[in-house]
């Protein structure tokens, strides 16, 4: 019998974890708590996790050090992670998701609309996992290998995180085709996945600093979206 993944939250307020722990008993999913980030880590150390759930306001070492630590780090750095945070403003959202958060949850949350959140993440690395046929693309001096997850630039190896790479994969396998920021999203979060235009903007002035010289590449069309061209 398969194993239930288990959901790390990071969480120290007691109020937060309890509704947590009642919402979500019935889940597909075995709940694991952490007071702190120097607690959490370690039991990612010990055990891992499917997911994690990470509040920002942490005792000791914050949310955002430990979403750090976990992107540095290649035992952890493709476990979708959750950001459950009373700071709701535009730059703490965006320092979550430049840091590689999958998603952003803003207190006070509906724990169902949580747990559908943590579906989606979960659903969505498991069907890259069961990705099976090698497949490799190149563009100029871009390249990248899907079973590999690895991509380059002429012979450096990118270190993407798992938005990042989804979104070269999806720019390189359709080369000079212009996408709308909702057409992307719908390409590598799903059709019903809630994102702005922002935090689209974000994720692609990520990967452009990733890319270095090949960054412009990835080229702005005027009123519509974006694509991938020669960047001249």
């Amino acid at each position: 019998m398969e194993e239930r993944p288990t959901v790390l939250v990071i969480e120290d307020d007691p109020d937060s974890r309890e509704i947590l722990s009642v919402s979500m008993k019935n889940e597909s999913w075995n709940l694991a708590f952490a007071g702190s980030g120097e607690e959490g880590l370690a039991r990612l150390g010990r055990k891992g996790a499917g997911c994690v759930i990470l509040d920002l306001a942490l005792p000791g070492m914050d949310g955002l050090h430990v979403l750090r630590e976990m992107r540095a780090r290649d035992a952890w750095r493709l476990i979708p992670v959750i950001i459950a945070s009373a700071r709701g403003e535009d730059s703490d959202v965006i320092a979550a998701l430049e840091l590689g958060a999958d998603d952003y949850v803003i207190k006070p949350y509906s724990a169902k609309v949580l747990a559908a959140r943590v579906r989606a993440a979960m659903r969505r690395r498991a069907e890259g996992s069961r990705e099976k046929a090698a497949r490799s693309w190149r563009h100029e001096s871009l390249s990248l290998d899907d079973e590999r997850h690895a991509a380059f630039l002429g012979e450096r190896e990118l270190y993407l995180l798992p938005t990042e790479f989804a979104l070269l994969r999806h720019f390189i396998s359709h080369p000079d085709i212009v996408f709308t920021r909702s057409s992307l999203i719908a390409a590598i979060k799903g059709p019903d996945y809630p994102a702005t235009d922002r935090s689209v903007d974000v994720q692609i002035l990520g990967l452009r600093r990733k890319l270095g010289e090949a960054g412009p590449m990835i080229e702005t069309v005027r009123g519509i979206g974006y694509k991938l061209g020669t960047g001249k």
